[in-house]
């Protein structure tokens, strides 16, 4: 490296030399190249042959025709698919209310269970039972016992709309599954977080608000997103005390005709909302690992 003088005549490191790569590096990069171009064409050609397997073996079914009219008829699925369109507007409604309700009884119940003292042992008590009761009671039995046992029991004041109580169910079961990944964040803080707050100052309630509840959430982000994307699919049994969502408008067109297609469109469409969700998922999770790789979060 040789100086040079600039226009003001102090003396100045000359350009440097453009930095030239070694004939090794390059050849490895190239190799790089050729191989990463290799496992893409292998990628591609298996995939297609696999997909050319698969269709043969499905078309040439003994069965194929009878399938094919029966499930994939596209007269039924064009009739089918504005009013799947439309009753899919109140699974988004449910998905947008109950996530919600969950997501704040959820945080509470979590709370209720991370209590201390011996004064709490009661609340932590129903916390507990009712975080085991409902995350053992399958969800559809208890749709079925909210939604066609509440209105039997001719309570006064009591809704019978069974989109609400459809709703209500969905929340007290994701409820307990929702507490149970609040309160593994809440556990997974180190204790010493709780005592740096104290010695600041801060009262058992302010270190669990603005250190401990913060942390904790941000740790169990993903998990929570799973639970919202199950959530999501699962507004679909509330069709099953009449509310006429996506699949229960598909199932009154299959009613009137005995053409299963219905159920195929109301099916792709869940499934259209649920992929972005799950690669939404996928994308927070893995930014996630690599903040924590890199330091980035606790």
């Amino acid at each position: 490296m040789t100086l040079t003088k600039d226009e003001s005549g102090a003396e100045s490191p000359d350009s440097v030399d453009a930095y030239t790569p070694s004939e090794r590096r390059l050849e490895r990069e190239r190799h790089k190249r050729t191989r990463s171009r290799r496992a893409t064409a292998i990628a591609a050609l298996s995939t297609l042959v696999t997909a050319a397997v698969l269709y043969l073996v499905v078309v040439n079914a003994p069965g194929w025709q009878r399938t094919k009219e029966t499930f994939f008829n596209g007269e039924y699925a064009r009739e089918a698919f504005p009013k799947v369109l439309e009753g899919l507007w109140l699974n988004l409604r449910l998905l947008l209310i109950c996530g919600v309700a969950v997501l704040v009884l959820g945080m509470l119940i979590a709370i209720a269970r991370t209590l201390r003292g011996p004064v709490f042992f009661p609340l932590r008590v129903l916390a507990a039972a009712y975080t085991d009761f409902f995350r053992g009671l399958p969800l559809i039995i208890n749709l079925m016992i909210v939604v066609l046992g509440v209105p039997a029991l001719r309570l006064q004041g009591v809704t019978v709309d069974p989109v609400l109580l459809g709703g209500t169910a969905l929340t007290l079961t994701y409820s307990a599954y929702v507490a149970e990944v609040f309160r593994a964040g809440i556990e997974s803080i180190h204790p010493s977080q709780r005592a740096a707050a104290r010695s600041l100052g801060l009262s058992n309630r302010q270190a669990l608000r603005h250190v401990v509840l913060p942390q904790a959430v941000r740790r169990q982000v993903p998990p929570l997103l799973n639970d919202l994307v199950s959530l999501q699919k699962d507004t679909g049994l509330v069709s099953i005390g009449g509310a006429v969502d996506a699949v229960r408008a598909a199932d009154i067109i299959v009613g009137r005709s005995l053409n299963y297609t219905p159920y195929i469109v109301a099916g792709l469409v869940f499934v259209a909302l649920t992929i972005p969700m799950t690669r939404f998922t996928d994308w927070v999770t893995a930014r996630m690992d690599r903040q924590r790789a890199q330091g980035g979060t606790t």
